[in-house]
């Protein structure tokens, strides 16, 4: 393989020697169809496919059944859903690749069809004014039950267990995913989180949760092997708005992860054109690497091309790649011989069974076929 590509060089990330800067960014695939939300021997076929990515970030698993807002995705809250993921990440370390789970809760992008009829919880009483993809279809979100600080903690212990159970699993490691206007970024922003008490109004109390998680985290598993997910600059998806308070809450949120020693932090450039959006940071990379002095990874509609080019300007350490992954599982490879990427089908992304999941052929077995 040349590593005359930056993103084919390796790269050491905590005490882990990864192979390449390919990484596989977190993607929801919703093919747990089985009561008990668990992987099956069709996620472990998956992500064994996708093996020679750098790391593999896992689709997102809930932490708590109190955490579910999409069908069809799995947890690591079970004993039966940690002994099921244990078939996914031996398939990746007999590859020779490393696994992250990411760990979720979506927060008020929930429906109470996933909750008994109860309300999903949140920072405060909002309604994100989207969309809920339930066993019954997409239906309107509604107006999410402010958690009390009882709840607070029992969700900082789901993390923490969260995390206890993907070390059982044998992950090499987890990603919080407090992005994308799921739970954590419902406290962050000033326009979801209408809070007094110490998880609302100033920046430090409205990011408080994230580092109190952390703080639980690493109690069961090592600090390097936990890597955080943000997106700064959501606006106008996920049911998110941005403020004249957001960046600066960012800006505050990653100096203070320097305090950790963390995997990586794991950035989104902005999903939307935010150029005229009043108050967004449009190049996230640009303003964050020189704030982050630890292993930067970004994401977002990155190619070979660009890829290459961030990681040769300094700015980030690694590119996590999305949907090119679903479809051409060698990844690393196709960028190493410079070949053609197969096309995604998108009818498939979130469909069950093996058909858009497991059916990509390599470029080795498209060559034979």
């Amino acid at each position: 393989m040349s590593f005359s590509q930056a993103l084919l060089q390796p790269i050491q990330v905590g005490d882990l020697n990864l192979k390449n800067r390919v990484w596989m960014a977190p993607m929801t695939r919703s093919r747990a169809n089985n009561p008990e939300n668990k992987v099956f021997d069709i996620h472990a076929t998956y992500y064994r496919q996708r093996a020679s990515a750098g790391l593999i970030i896992s689709e997102g698993s809930q932490i708590s059944s109190k955490a579910v807002g999409y069908i069809n995705t799995p947890g690591i809250y079970t004993q039966a859903q940690t002994e099921a993921w244990k078939q996914v990440t031996q398939a990746v370390h007999e590859e020779g690749g490393h696994i992250f789970i990411q760990l979720w809760h979506v927060g008020r992008m929930s429906h109470p069809d996933f909750h008994g009829g109860e309300l999903p919880l949140s920072a405060s009483a909002t309604n994100p004014n989207s969309k809920s993809y339930t066993p019954q279809g997409f239906k309107d979100t509604v107006t999410a039950k402010a958690m009390t600080l009882e709840e607070i903690q029992e969700t900082i212990q789901d993390f923490k267990n969260g995390a206890k159970n993907a070390m059982e699993a044998g992950f090499d490691g987890v990603e919080i995913h407090s992005s994308n206007g799921y739970l954590f970024h419902q406290f962050f922003n000033a326009t979801s989180n209408f809070r007094t008490d110490e998880y609302g109004g100033s920046i430090e109390n409205r990011a408080r949760i994230l580092f109190e998680v952390i703080d639980a985290i690493k109690e069961v598993m090592p600090e390097n092997r936990i890597g955080v997910r943000l997106n700064p600059s959501l606006h106008g998806i996920f049911g998110t708005t941005l403020d004249e308070s957001t960046i600066p809450t960012f800006d505050y949120i990653i100096n203070r992860l320097n305090d950790y020693n963390l995997a990586y932090l794991h950035l989104s450039e902005p999903f939307t054109d935010v150029s005229e959006v009043p108050f967004a940071e449009p190049n996230i990379a640009k303003r964050y690497r020189p704030i982050y002095k630890g292993t930067l990874v970004i994401n977002s509609n990155f190619d070979q091309e660009k890829g290459n080019q961030i990681i040769e300007e300094g700015l980030a350490d690694a590119v996590a790649f999305g949907k090119p992954f679903i479809s051409n599982p060698d990844l690393p490879e196709r960028f190493a011989q410079n070949a053609p990427l197969a096309a995604w089908d998108q009818d498939t992304f979130y469909t069950p069974g093996e058909k858009g999941f497991t059916d990509y052929p390599s470029l080795q077995e498209a060559k034979v076929d």
